[in-house]
């Protein structure tokens, strides 16, 4: 069984599975999506390597591509530990992170979900009930020296800011991906 195949039978129950989460959408339809873009599939790929069980949220109606969101129940267990992003990084003096939100994206071809985006998963379910995670940050926010991350406690969500350089064993990232 090829890597594709090996996704493919970890993605389709998962699309099966939670139907709330794309009602309306057909697997057959998003896995000939994902047939006709290899590099795409290879940051789903990552995105589920590093525990993030990504599935469809939803359709671009403009582009026809399918969006993916991180939707495991707490922030990914293998892009925790990390400050926002490379300024943060490299303005650490000691004990430095393995690496940054930002970086890790970008590396794995995804985008930090947004405030709106974070808002829109909760609808979906009670995720970063015991995490939190790093979102995109505005410039003008960023360029202060801070950073937004969000979480779900007390049945609410909570939008909060920190310092960029900070990281905390229980924050990571949620990313999304268009395909």
């Amino acid at each position: 069984m090829n890597d594709k195949e090996k996704l493919f039978k970890v993605l389709k129950p998962r699309f099966e599975k939670n139907m709330n989460r794309h009602k309306g959408l057909e697997w057959i339809k998003v896995q000939k999506r994902l047939e006709e873009n290899p590099q795409k599939l290879w940051s789903l790929s990552e995105m589920e390597r590093t525990d993030g069980e990504p599935d469809v949220v939803g359709l671009n109606k403009n582009t026809g591509e399918y969006i993916f969101y991180d939707c495991s129940a707490e922030s990914p267990k293998g892009r925790r530990s990390v400050c926002y992003d490379r300024e943060a990084l490299e303005s650490r003096k000691e004990y430095k992170p393995k690496s940054s939100a930002v970086e890790m994206a970008n590396a794995m071809g995804i985008e930090l979900l947004t405030e709106e985006q974070y808002q829109e998963l909760q609808i979906l379910g009670a995720f970063d009930t015991k995490t939190s995670s790093w979102i995109k940050t505005p410039a003008e926010i960023r360029k202060l020296g801070g950073a937004v991350f969000a979480d779900r406690r007390y049945d609410h969500v909570f939008i909060y800011h920190n310092g960029a350089d900070s990281y905390y064993a229980g924050r990571g990232f949620r990313g999304w991906l268009e395909v």
